[in-house]
C-alpha cells in the first residue's frame, strides 16, 4: 500500500514558531509546566503494557547508523520517523533506551525532550493536530554494549547483528516498538570500507567516501520493528535465484563461504516446499544471515533470517534437524512477518505455524513422524500450560527475562492445537484455511479472533467450544482421533520452560544448545 500523502502544516502558525533552539527550550519549559511530568505510556499490550505508544501511526523509518569499526563502542545514529497523528498531541512518546539523545526536531523545528523509563518523551514547539502528518528526527547514539541477553545489538566475532524480538528494537533506534504498528524502512549504514553492511530489503549501490562506505537498503513491504536486521562485518553476500526468479542473498563470514555453501544452497528448495503448501512467498527477497555468535536461538528477521554459525558447524546435529530449523525461520516470513501479531498474546500464531511446518518438513527428511512429535507434545502439554499459560493466553515474561515469553507452549503446544484442528475440520479445510490466512492478512496484523473466525468460515462450523478448550483452557482437552493420548500431570517448580532454539526439541528428539 502506498504511503499516505503528508497533510500540510498550518503555515501561519509555523511562522510564529520560535526558531532559536534556546528559545524553543525555554518555551517548551513553560508548556511543560502546564503538562503532567513526562511518563512512559504504552498501548496496554497484556504482556508488555508499556511497549508502543498511542496517538500516531508510523508510516516510515529512515535509520542512518555510523559504525566506528569496533563492536564495543556506540554507533552514531539519526532516525527520521514519518507518522500520521491519530489524536491531538501535545507530546509524542517514542520507545528508546540504551542510547544518548543529542537533538530532536519535529517538522524541522527544535523540540524539547526528556527520558522517562524506556520512553523518549518529545514536546514539540507546536502541538500536532489529529490527522496531520508529522516528521520527527532524533540524533542519538546506539550502544551495543550491555548484557547479551537483553536483546537489540548482537556482538559477533567480526561485528554486529540484530536480535530485537520481542521488545528490543528500541535499544537500537527510537521507534514505536510494537508489532501492531508496521512501517516501511530505509537503512543507511556507514562503516569502514573493509566491512560489509547488509539490512532488510533491497540494496542500492553502495557509496564509498575515502575509508568508509555507506550501504542503503529499502523495504518494499511494511515491517514490524522487532523484525529489523542490520549486519556489519567481514562478510560475503552470496547471490542465487529462488522460485520464479526470487532474489536469494545469504550473508556469511567471508572465511566461511565454502564451508557453509552446502547449507546455503538448500534455501531455494525450502522456498519451493513452502510455496506448494501455503502460497507465494510474500516479500521482495530472502536469505540467511549466519552470525559468529552464541545467541541460543535463531530469529526470523524479515527477508534475512538470523542463524548461529554453530547450527551449521556442530557435528552433533542431524541433517534433518538443521534443515527443519531453516524451514521454521522461513515459514515465519508468512506467519509472523507478513502476517504480524496484533498483540504479543497472539504470538502462538507465529510460533505454532512455524513449528507446524518445521515438523512436517522434518518428517519428510528422516526426523520423527508428525504423530510421534505431537504425541510427545501432548504428554507434556499440561505441564507447559501450567508453566506458561495456554497457547493464546500466555503468562507474562518472567521479571528480567523478557525472552521467557517464548516457552514451549507457544511452539509445540500451539502446533499441537493446529494438529487437533486439522483432525477436527479435515485436511482439505485446514489447508484452505492456511492459504487464505496468509493471503487475506498479507502485509498486515491479525489476532487470534481473526484466525478463529476464518476457521469457522472455511469449515462451515461453529468452532467456539473447540478453540476455547485448545487455545485458552488450563488443561489440554482430548485429542480428536487419539482418545488414548494422555498428558502427564504437571508438577510445580519445573521452571519457565524458556525456548532453546525453536520448538520443543525434546519432542523433536534433539536438544539445541542455549
Amino acid at each position: 500500500m502506498p504511503l499516505p500523502s503528508r497533510t500540510p502544516r498550518k503555515t501561519a502558525a509555523r511562522a510564529r514558531v520560535l526558531r532559536s533552539a534556546v528559545l524553543v527550550a525555554l518555551s517548551a519549559g513553560l508548556v511543560a509546566a502546564a503538562l503532567p511530568a513526562p511518563a512512559p505510556l504504552g498501548i496496554g499490550d497484556p504482556l508488555f503494557p508499556q511497549l508502543g505508544n498511542p496517538g500516531y501511526d508510523v508510516l516510515s523509518y529512515d535509520i542512518a547508523l555510523t559504525y566506528p569499526g569496533r563492536n564495543t563502542e556506540p554507533l552514531a545514529g539519526v532516525t527520521t520517523i514519518e507518522a500520521l497523528a491519530t489524536d491531538d498531541l501535545e507530546r509524542i512518546n517514542l520507545d528508546f533506551t540504551h542510547g544518548t539523545v543529542s537533538a530532536v526536531t519535529v517538522e524541522g523545528e527544535p523540540a524539547a525532550w526528556a527520558s522517562s523509563g524506556e520512553d523518549l518523551v518529545i514536546t514539540p514547539a507546536e502541538p500536532v493536530d489529529q490527522g496531520e502528518a508529522v516528521e520527527i528526527t532524533v540524533t542519538h547514539t546506539s550502544d551495543p554494549s550491555g548484557p547479551a541477553d537483553s536483546g537489540g545489538w548482537v556482538r559477533t566475532g567480526d561485528g554486529l547483528a540484530m536480535a530485537n524480538q520481542a521488545d528490543a528494537a528500541h535499544r537500537v533506534f527510537p521507534s514505536n516498538d510494537h508489532p501492531s504498528d508496521k512501517a516501511w524502512f530505509t537503512f543507511r549504514i556507514t562503516a569502514p570500507s573493509t566491512l560489509t553492511a547488509v539490512a532488510n530489503g533491497l540494496a542500492e549501490s553502495p557509496v564509498r567516501d575515502g575509508a568508509t562506505t555507506t550501504w542503503t537498503y529499502r523495504t518494499v513491504h511494511p515491517m514490524a520493528t522487532e523484525l529489523a536486521q542490520v549486519s556489519i562485518g567481514k562478510s560475503t553476500v552470496v547471490h542465487r535465484e529462488g522460485p520464479h526468479g526470487l532474489p536469494v542473498r545469504d550473508v556469511v563470514r567471508t572465511a566461511d563461504r565454502e564451508l557453509l555453501e552446502p547449507w546455503l544452497r538448500r534455501t531455494p528448495g525450502h522456498l519451493e516446499w513452502l510455496e506448494r503448501r501455503i502460497g507465494p512467498y510474500p516479500f521482495e527477497n530472502y536469505g540467511v544471515l549466519v552470525a559468529d555468535a552464541d545467541t541460543g536461538f535463531e530469529l526470523e528477521t524479515q527477508t534475512l533470517s538470523l542463524f548461529e554459525r554453530g547450527l551449521f558447524t556442530e557435528p552433533g546435529y542431524p541433517e534433518w534437524y538443521v534443515d527443519s530449523v531453516m524451514v521454521h525461520e522461513l515459514a515465519h516470513q508468512w506467519f509472523g512477518d507478513s502476517v504480524s501479531p496484533r498483540a504479543w498474546s497472539d504470538v502462538w500464531l507465529n510460533e505454532g505455524h512455524a513449528t507446524w511446518y518445521e515438523a512436517l518438513y522434518a518428517e519428510e527428511k528422516g526426523g520423527p513422524t508428525l504423530e510421534r512429535r505431537m504425541k510427545a507434545a501432548y504428554a507434556a502439554s499440561d505441564q507447559w500450560r501450567a508453566d506458561g499459560g495456554p497457547p493464546a493466553a500466555p503468562k507474562p515474561p518472567a521479571p528480567g527475562q523478557k525472552i521467557s515469553l517464548f516457552r514451549p507452549v507457544v511452539y509445540d503446544g500451539a502446533a499441537l492445537a493446529l494438529y487437533a484442528l486439522r483432525h477436527e475440520i479435515g485436511t482439505e479445510a485446514f489447508e484452505s484455511l492456511e492459504r487464505r490466512w496468509v493471503d487475506e492478512h498479507r502485509d498486515g496484523t491479525a489476532t487470534t479472533a481473526d484466525f478463529t473466525a476464518l476457521a469457522d468460515e472455511v469449515s462451515g462450523r461453529d468452532l467456539t467450544r473447540f478453540f476455547a478448550d485448545w487455545l485458552y483452557a488450563g488443561k489440554t482437552p482430548p485429542m480428536p482421533g487419539h482418545p488414548d493420548w494422555r498428558s502427564r500431570a504437571p508438577h510445580r517448580g519445573t521452571g519457565t520452560g524458556v525456548r532453546a532454539g525453536v520448538g520443543s526439541e525434546a519432542a523433536a528428539g534433539t536438544v539445541k544448545p542455549g
